[in-house]
């Protein structure tokens, strides 16, 4: 007679031990749920751009494939595709770089993993100003960092002062998003100059200088690395098609750096996902390389969107919002409506209580602060159609209205 089998236990890494999916995937897929359930549900949640992928862009790569263009590519990426992103450095950002100096990887947030993955060792210190985008804490934990929250308060600004206060003897890297998710901060070159002070200072604290949203902006937009060529050997810009270009299911994105980081990621990415797809990286290197006119009609249609969003939700008594200088969210603050109680009864004790209601009641979904580092707020992403926009912002404007003093 055999033995019965002892049944299996699943145990999870340390180091996977408290990662889950993000907040914001989490509100969406619920959203998401209630719209197959037949609710009418308008989801701000992710930064998802309603634009299509550019007609020459989809031409192209159909026509490389037809030519047999689907091999295995370099780890690094294309060469001609490296090649174009060095040409629109310059072109559109004001920097040289070389192809030694670039990875493709496979979206933006792959090569933050590497990055990191190359250069933390356990208790290596991250300094991310907040509010700052989800993920940046996730992945530093998952590779053994420590993540520094620095909170930049009302003004929603790292500051020298604040900069300066949070390094330490540990610090590794200092995350600059700019135009910032989910504040929609731009940062001038001034205020970066300002802060490369800092950095000079101490030399082994290295800039992630995260430009994702860089032609989404609404006031003048400043590189890190053109701000501060110096620190170049230090500075490690990440990028991709995926915002501006409407690209996102592509999941192409890029880092330019010293060669001796890039090397490093490169060593990463072959033992993890290899190459980025090869048909992805044919159609970012026709995005790059054609028409760019459509950046500029896009970037207007997002103004357009913010200036209507912000105008609708400042219009709500207990909700105050700034205005972003880029990206395609608004990080209103909502803790007037703290202690107000709800039709069922309910209190709202902080940005997810007032998420959560939202949602439930006017069928709205939007993000709370706290998921990017700063509690008392919420994220709407304004990367919808106007129509949408329109009704979700009359909806939240009448759950708000119904919250009374308890």
């Amino acid at each position: 007679m055999m033995a019965r089998a002892a049944s299996a236990t699943f145990r999870r890494s340390a180091r996977a031990g408290s990662l889950e999916l993000s907040e914001i995937v989490r509100i969406s897929e619920k959203a998401r749920a209630m719209r197959a359930a037949g609710e009418d549900v308008l989801s701000f949640g992710t930064g998802e751009p309603d634009f299509p992928t550019p007609p020459h862009v989809i031409e192209q790569t159909c026509a490389a494939m037809r030519q047999g263009a689907i091999r295995y590519p370099p780890t690094q990426g294309l060469p001609e595709l490296r090649q174009a992103i060095c040409d629109d450095a310059g072109a559109q950002t004001g920097f040289s770089a070389n192809t030694a100096e670039v990875i493709v990887s496979t979206g933006a947030k792959q090569v933050l993993f590497n990055a990191f993955l190359a250069t933390l060792d356990p208790g290596d210190e991250v300094i991310l100003p907040a509010p700052y985008w989800t993920n940046y804490a996730d992945i530093v934990g998952l590779v053994g960092g420590k993540a520094v929250r620095v909170d930049c308060g009302a003004e929603l600004t790292l500051t020298p002062g604040r900069l300066r206060s949070a390094i330490t003897p540990k610090t590794r890297w200092l995350v600059l998003n700019s135009p910032g998710n989910p504040s929609g901060k731009v940062y001038s070159r001034a205020e970066l100059e300002a802060l490369a002070e800092v950095l000079r200072e101490f030399a082994q604290v290295w800039v992630m200088a995260d430009e994702i949203y860089q032609h989404i902006s609404y006031e003048p937009f400043c590189s890190f690395r053109v701000a501060a060529p110096d620190l170049s050997d230090r500075t490690l810009i990440v990028n991709g098609v995926s915002k501006s270009y409407a690209m996102i299911g592509w999941r192409i994105g890029w880092g330019i750096g010293p060669v001796e980081l890039i090397r490093a990621m490169v060593a990463v990415q072959g033992q993890s996902t290899s190459p980025a797809s090869v048909v992805s990286q044919i159609a970012a290197c026709a995005a790059l390389s054609g028409p760019q006119e459509l950046l500029g009609e896009r970037c207007e249609s997002f103004r357009r969107r913010r200036d209507l969003v912000v105008s609708a939700i400042n219009a709500i008594e207990a909700v105050s919002c700034r205005v972003p200088g880029g990206a395609f969210y608004i990080f209103p603050d909502c803790r007037a409506t703290y202690g107000l109680s709800a039709p069922d009864g309910t209190t709202i004790a902080d940005d997810s209580d007032y998420c959560g209601y939202i949602l439930d009641s006017a069928r709205v979904a939007i993000v709370p602060g706290r998921t990017f580092g700063l509690g008392g707020h919420f994220r709407l992403s304004y990367a919808y159609a106007e129509d949408d926009l329109v009704e979700g912002c009359r909806r939240i404007e009448a759950a708000t209205a119904a919250l009374a003093p308890c």
